[in-house]
């Protein structure tokens, strides 16, 4: 009904992991006639209400892609200005992920980050590490291939030093040696400003999700722009390959 308040999805057919490219916030700066960190500022934002919401729906992981290792190629000052946010960021929601026991985890070329901030992170991850109330993944200087191509190097090492039968190898074997094998892939991913592509993200374990893209951009994103990106997961059958 036009106008009504959007229906929280339930029961099973809620996500378990969604993942998000959270894209548009140099757009909305530019829209409002604003320096770009200022959307980056306002895209933290976003992060909090989707964070809140995902708990609220009964989503047990978040994954959002915060900085690519592709990023690094900004201007000086706008990489600066993104640690300093990504270093406030941690210092403000350390909060709230307690009281609300979410796990914070990171994935990516963590060592890539300054020191102050790749510090602030090692802390909030071990200070998060014992709740179990929901995960919040960053990832941070991360890149698909990256990981993939790392996964490879490790399995050849193994292989050649006869710790691992190249025999044996499988898709569980790359899946173990990826950043963080213990996470499931996500089921639903999202992407804001319309944009249609993946951009180096999670191209292993997107393997069989759910797309959903909207034209919102980042820093306006909030709680019923999720709950409509759930809504239309639960609508949609998943075959993965098989039939329905």
């Amino acid at each position: 009904m036009p106008g009504s308040a959007p229906q929280t999805p339930a029961g099973p057919r809620v996500p378990v992991h969604v993942a998000v490219i959270m894209d548009g916030n140099g757009r909305w700066a530019k829209q409002h006639g604003q320096p770009r960190i200022r959307g980056h500022e306002k895209g933290a934002e976003s992060v909090r209400v989707a964070l809140r919401t995902c708990r609220k729906l009964g989503i047990q992981y978040l994954t959002l892609y915060a900085f690519s290792v592709e990023n690094w190629g900004r201007p000086k000052a706008e990489v600066e200005a993104l640690m300093g946010l990504l270093r406030k960021f941690l210092r403000d929601e350390e909060r709230e992920l307690h009281e609300n026991k979410v796990r914070l985890r990171a994935i990516g070329r963590l060592s890539d980050l300054p020191e102050s901030v790749r510090k602030e992170l090692t802390r909030v991850m071990a200070a998060t590490a014992h709740h179990t109330g929901g995960t919040l993944v960053l990832a941070l200087s991360y890149g698909s291939r990256t990981e993939i191509a790392a996964a490879a190097k490790e399995i050849a090492r193994q292989a050649k030093a006869g710790i691992l039968d190249p025999e044996t190898i499988d898709e569980a074997t790359v899946t173990a040696h990826l950043y963080a094998p213990d996470i499931p892939d996500p089921d639903l991913m999202i992407r804001t400003s319309g944009e249609m592509r993946l951009s180096n993200f999670l191209l292993w374990q997107l393997s069989y999700a759910e797309l959903y893209v909207t034209d919102v951009l980042w820093p306006d994103f909030r709680e019923e722009h999720l709950t409509k990106a759930v809504e239309e997961f639960s609508r949609r059958q998943r075959r993965f390959g098989l039939v329905g």
